[in-house]
């Protein structure tokens, strides 16, 4: 009899067992079918939202070339400025951008990288690094608007560097030095630690591990960090607004202690002035392309040199 009672309930149990498994296995199929439906709606979300940034560029474009057409020829890009917009040129901004991005390129990437290998190769762990760290993150977030009053403070008026090229470059080496550091931190942290430790067991010395091992591997997104930050200085407009840099100088600047204009105070005033004189917005609009062909190869000439890196390493 006891046998029997036992029998009845393993039985009994396997049935149990065998209703749950349905069920379970009814729970897992539309618990599949919601995901599968959750990640076909998303790919339509992720495709409109694509398609919907394309048509926007493509619209912007559109209307900023036919706002050019006519405007952008060679005696545009070799004229001084002018109180008429039939002869005005922008070949002093042009000089004075390039003047800008001479001063931002090495004095970011000379400071930047050398806190970020500071930071992680030499630092010891503590609240000291962690606090350096995240107030880095945070200058990285600061409105660039910001950045041109400190600029204003320090190098106009402490220094005495006034609307020059050098106070403008530094203002702007400022702006985007926290990023590039940023940038370089996580190229560095990157790079495996069996490597360094490889290195190390060879007898190499510490600097020795980072010129050689560590740096070769985090250069592509050091390269990276780097094209972005000076791609946004090389278009940032406020902090030059608020420094004071003219929109209007007839001459061409000589010297890094010259005042200067640049290409997007040129955009920035003579969208302005088209309120008043409609033909500012097309001079607006042929600056633009010249900007952003400028934007193009140099983003072409770091990516090449990027993707030299990687092919290397």
């Amino acid at each position: 009899m006891n046998f029997e009672t036992q029998l009845l309930k393993e039985l009994a149990i396997e049935k149990d067992k065998k209703i749950n498994q349905k069920r379970s296995f009814k729970i897992d199929s539309s618990h599949i079918k919601r995901r599968v439906w959750l990640n076909n709606l998303l790919q339509r979300v992720f495709s409109l939202s694509t398609v919907f940034a394309i048509a926007v560029l493509v619209i912007l474009f559109y209307q900023i070339i036919r706002q050019s057409i006519g405007w952008l020829d060679w005696q545009f890009l070799t004229s001084n400025l002018s109180i008429f917009p039939q002869k005005a040129g922008i070949w002093g901004a042009i000089v004075g951008s390039i003047g800008l991005i001479l001063i931002v390129i090495p004095v970011t990437i000379i400071l930047g990288v050398s806190t970020a290998i500071y930071l992680e190769e030499y630092a010891k762990e503590g609240k000291i690094r962690d606090f350096i760290r995240i107030n880095l993150s945070n200058l990285a977030s600061v409105p660039s608007v910001i950045f041109g009053l400190l600029g204003l403070s320090l190098f106009g008026r402490v220094l005495h560097l006034g609307s020059s090229i050098l106070a403008g470059g530094l203002t702007l080496s400022l702006m985007v030095l926290p990023i590039i550091v940023v940038a370089s931190q996580e190229a560095l942290r990157s790079v495996p630690g069996y490597l360094r430790e490889g290195s190390y067991a060879m007898g190499a010395t510490k600097w020795t591990t980072i010129w050689k091992v560590v740096l070769p591997i985090a250069i592509p997104g050091i390269l990276t960090g780097s094209i972005l930050s000076v791609s946004r200085a090389m278009g940032e407009t406020a902090p030059l607004v608020v420094l004071g840099i003219p929109a209007l100088i007839m001459r061409v600047p000589t010297s890094i202690m010259d005042d200067f204009t640049a290409l997007p105070i040129q955009i920035y005033y003579w969208t302005l002035d088209s309120v008043l004189t409609k033909e500012y917005a097309n001079l607006a609009s042929a600056t633009i392309v010249v900007l952003l062909v400028v934007l193009f190869l140099m983003n072409s000439v770091a990516i090449f040199i990027r993707n030299k890196f990687q092919k290397s390493y």
